[in-house]
């Protein structure tokens, strides 16, 4: 139904998005509401088609101009994509790409971890307290966090997969750079982000310290 009112390039009113899949006006109507709820269409009260008749107007959708993308697991390649395009625009005459591309991804992590901590105002965080601070921001990242123990949380996904399977070195690099940088702005200083490769997960564990590290 949202990609007919997409394709059509003009309000589409109940009867016309029921009869392009084959359901009732009803039932159309209550599709179409919730995706004016979930913010993809907007609704108002138009004539479709340029046609006019009296009494109330129909009520029409049109897209709400926003992108629409879905992935399971969850993917952040437009993250990626701006700490390169960052890195390119500001690399310093004393650094090479890669260098630039990792003090990029720390800025960015400081930042979301300076955000998060501005938001929620926790002050002092001992390890178990920013873990979970921690678990709730990075879920919202496509990380996927669960707790291990009490002072280890393992990411079960990489949110820049498939990129990481091809240049695992440089895009692994990247990720733990801005997990560093983001506890650095949580001022997490009791947690630290670790490369610990697993098949299949995030190649960082976030935790206490490992002794001789």
């Amino acid at each position: 139904m949202y990609e007919f009112i997409r394709r059509a390039r003009r309000p589409v009113n109940r009867d016309e998005a029921a009869a392009a899949v084959g359901i009732s006006r009803k039932l159309a109507a209550f599709h179409l509401e919730k995706l004016v709820d979930a913010g993809l269409l907007q609704a108002g009260f138009e004539p479709a088609c340029g046609i006019r008749r009296a009494g109330r107007k129909p009520k029409v959708y049109e897209p709400a101009g926003v992108d629409v993308r879905v992935s399971i697991p969850q993917r952040q390649h437009d993250l990626l994509a701006e700490i390169l395009l960052e890195a390119v625009d500001t690399e310093g005459a004393d650094e090479n790409a890669r260098q630039a591309a990792l003090r990029t991804a720390g800025s960015h992590g400081r930042r979301l971890g300076a955000a998060e901590r501005e938001r929620a105002r926790p002050g002092r965080l001992g390890t178990e307290r920013a873990l979970t601070r921690a678990e709730a921001v990075l879920a919202g990242y496509g990380f996927e966090p669960t707790r291990e123990s009490s002072t280890c949380v393992r990411l079960l996904n990489c949110p820049f997969h498939p990129l990481a399977a091809r240049s695992p070195e440089l895009v692994c690099a990247i990720n733990h750079a801005f997990l560093v940088g983001f506890l650095a702005g949580l001022r997490a200083t009791t947690v630290a982000a670790t490369l610990a490769p697993r098949a299949g997960e995030c190649c960082v564990r976030l935790g206490r310290p490992v002794t001789g590290s």
